[in-house]
Parts: structure tokens; C-alpha cells; sequence
């Protein structure tokens, strides 16, 4: 009888030592069925974009993805990174500016969600609005050919400039302008990134400023601005991804969470208008 009391306690020692053993695999994460987290590296110009997606963290982690986030201040590096692999994605460009950089690049990005426009506006320190401008004023604009469909469809529509009759306005350039009865000259020697330098230092007649840029400066496109692009600007800017990458999981997660009501509401309260978000 001692021999059998001896045997089953034995065994029962051994069993609680197991048990206990599992216990700790599990709570260490070794095993279990815990869901696995996706890394994503994102690629993103400081202001709007980068702020958008810093909202967007937290929502994205509940869905196992754990959001990286690169900033850059230029148009440029943010599509080479993606190129090369260092990022999984990019949020900064409009549309046009993707199709061009593609053209000219051989990239091969696609949009895999439209995200929110940013209305670009016209900025002096010398008239409150375009119709006050003298002959000869000297208007400072992007040297991203890019831009310039966009900020001549502007200042056609303000009655400033009249542009060639059925041309794609999204791709007009300066050889475009028909009728320029104030006789403006157009200095396109600069990079975005530094139009609101430009500005504070009171250069040109009219500074033409992405709004990205213009937030990023303390500028507010809506109230600073003598005139700005309503909110049907078809330069809607996307989170970009290498070919096929938009059917994965993360990045159509990461679309749909930017389109969420959270950030939509955010993107309303925190920019006032100067960034309208769309869910395309």
C-alpha cells in the first residue's frame, strides 16, 4: 500500500510540473493562440499626412498592425524609398503627381486609396484678391511641373488667366495659357518645401502654396489664403503601394481605417477645411 501512495504522488508531482510548464509557454507568447502583428512602414510628408496616420496607430494596433511611420520633406524621396523596398507604402502625393512620377520613373505605383485633398491656395502680403493684382505681378509657384495644371485651373478660375480650350487642365502647362491680360510673369524656380519661406519674406506679388506645406509654416489655407480650391479638386492624395501590394491584408486595412469615421471627424476638427477628407 506505502508502495502504491508513493507511485500516485509521484505521478502527481510530475503532472502539476507539466501543467505549470505549459502555463509559462503560454503566458510568455511562445505558443497559444494569440494573434500575430504586422509591421508596416508607411512613408509620409510631416503635415497633414504624418498627423493623419499617428491618429490612425492606435485603431490600426487593435487590428494587429503595428504602424511605422517616415517622414520627409520633399516629393521626391518618399517614392524612391517605396521603390527600394524601405517602406511599405506612401501617403503624401496627389494623383496627377503619382501618374507623373510614374511616367518619368518607370515605377509602376498604384493608388490603393484615395485619403483626403488638400485645397492649394494663392498667398500675399501686398492684395487681399487676385483681381488686385497689377499688371506685370510677379506670381511664385512650384517648379513641379506636376502642380502647375493645378494651379493655372486656379487662377482660370478666379478670371485671372484663360487656358488653351480642351486641354486635360490637370496637365496644362505655362505654353498653355492662352490669354494673360494682366500680362503676369510666372517664376517657377523654386520647390514647394520652401513657397512659404517665399512667402514670410514677402517675395513676388502672389505665392501659389500646397496646403501640406502651408499647415506646416503656421499658415491657414482657409482664413490666409486670397483664394484657394474648392473641395471637387480632383487631386485627391493617396496612400501608394508597388504594384500588386494593394491586395494585402495590412494595406487595405490601413486604407479602410484612414477612411474610418474617427479620422475622418479628426481630419475635420483639426484642419478646419484645409484638408477635406473623401472616402474613395
Amino acid at each position: 500500500m506505502k508502495k502504491i501512495l508513493s507511485l500516485l504522488l509521484a505521478l502527481s508531482i510530475v503532472f502539476v510540473v507539466a501543467a505549470c510548464g505549459k502555463s509559462e509557454e503560454k503566458s510568455e507568447g511562445t505558443t497559444g493562440n494569440e494573434a500575430k502583428t504586422t509591421k508596416l512602414v508607411v512613408g509620409a510628408s510631416n503635415v497633414p499626412h504624418a498627423e493623419i496616420l499617428e491618429q490612425a496607430k492606435p485603431l490600426l494596433k487593435e487590428k494587429g498592425i503595428d504602424l511605422e511611420i517616415k517622414t520627409f520633406q520633399d516629393y521626391v524621396l518618399p517614392n524612391k524609398a517605396l521603390a527600394s523596398k524601405e517602406l511599405d507604402a506612401n501617403y503624401f502625393q496627389h494623383i496627377p503627381y503619382l501618374n507623373s512620377q510614374n511616367k518619368e520613373n518607370g515605377y509602376g505605383f498604384v493608388n490603393a486609396g484615395g485619403i483626403h485633398i488638400e485645397p492649394i491656395g494663392v498667398y500675399s502680403k501686398k492684395y487681399k484678391k487676385l483681381s488686385d493684382l497689377p499688371k506685370g505681378a510677379h506670381l511664385i509657384m512650384s517648379n513641379s511641373v506636376a502642380d502647375h495644371g493645378r494651379l493655372l485651373s486656379l487662377l482660370e478660375k478666379e478670371g485671372v488667366i484663360k487656358l488653351k480650350e480642351g486641354i486635360d487642365k490637370t496637365k496644362a502647362e505655362l505654353k498653355d495659357v492662352v490669354e494673360n491680360p494682366k500680362n503676369l510673369k510666372f517664376d517657377t524656380n523654386y520647390e514647394a518645401a520652401l513657397l512659404p519661406k517665399i512667402y514670410n519674406n514677402g517675395e513676388g506679388d502672389a505665392v501659389l502654396i500646397n496646403s501640406n506645406y502651408a499647415i506646416d509654416a503656421g499658415l491657414n489655407p482657409v482664413e490666409d489664403s486670397i483664394a484657394i480650391e474648392d473641395k471637387e479638386s480632383p487631386y485627391v492624395n493617396v496612400i501608394a503601394v508597388r504594384s500588386g501590394d494593394e491586395n494585402k491584408d495590412a494595406i487595405k486595412t490601413l486604407v479602410e481605417v484612414l477612411h474610418s469615421k474617427e479620422i475622418q471627424d479628426f481630419i475635420l476638427k483639426q484642419y478646419k477645411g484645409a484638408v477635406v477628407p473623401v472616402s474613395e
